[in-house]
C-alpha cells in the first residue's frame, strides 16, 4: 500500500489546540463544519489548501501534544489529510489517531519541503519525493496498526469482523 500527496509543513510541538483551537472543541460539534477550523490560529486558510486524500501533513518532534480529546485526530482525518509525518508524536495523539484510522508515521522530516509530493510506501517503509532527491527510511507499522487505518478504526474494524480479528 502506498500513499501519495501533497506535503504541508509545521515545526515542533503543534499541540492539540493547534491542529483544532479550543473556542470551537465545544461549540462545534459536526465534523464537517469543524473541519474548515483546522490549524486554523497557526495556518489561516489552510482547509481551503486540501486536497482530500492528496494531502500529507509533515510535522517536527512532539506533533498533537497538549490534550487527549479525540477531536484533534478526528478533525485532521475528517478534512482530508490522508496521513501525518512527524519526528514524533505525543502518545494520547498517536492512540486517539490510529484508534479512529488516522495513519501516522514517525520519520525524519527535516529533508521534507512544503510543497514536496510524497510517496509513503507502507510496504518498503519509505518515503520518497516525486524530484527523485528525498529517500526516507522508518520502522514498518505493526500488521494490527495497518488493520487499524485499512479499517478505519477500532470501532469499524470489531463491527466488520462481529468482534476482535485474528491477527
Amino acid at each position: 500500500m502506498s500513499i501519495q500527496g501533497k506535503v504541508f509543513k509545521f515545526g515542533d510541538n503543534i499541540n492539540t489546540d493547534y491542529i483544532i483551537s479550543g473556542r470551537y472543541k465545544f461549540s462545534v460539534t459536526d465534523m464537517n463544519e469543524l473541519k474548515k477550523y483546522l490549524f486554523e490560529d497557526v495556518r489561516k486558510g489552510f482547509y481551503d489548501e486540501i486536497v482530500p486524500g492528496k494531502s500529507i501533513v509533515a510535522a517536527g518532534q512532539n506533533f498533537g501534544c497538549g490534550s487527549s480529546r479525540e477531536q484533534a485526530p478526528w478533525v485532521i482525518k475528517e478534512a482530508g489529510i490522508c496521513c501525518v509525518i512527524a519526528q514524533s508524536f505525543a502518545r494520547i495523539f498517536y492512540r486517539n489517531a490510529f484508534n479512529i484510522g488516522l495513519l501516522l508515521i514517525e520519520a525524519d522530516t527535516l529533508a521534507m519541503n512544503e510543497g514536496d509530493e510524497l510517496t509513503v510506501d507502507l510496504k518498503t517503509s519509505t518515503i520518497t519525493n516525486a524530484a527523485g532527491t528525498l529517500k526516507v527510511g522508518f520502522t514498518p507499522l505493526p500488521d494490527f496498526m495497518k488493520m487499524l487505518v485499512d479499517e478505519g478504526g477500532i470501532i469499524n474494524l470489531i463491527t466488520q469482523h462481529n468482534g476482535w480479528p485474528q491477527v
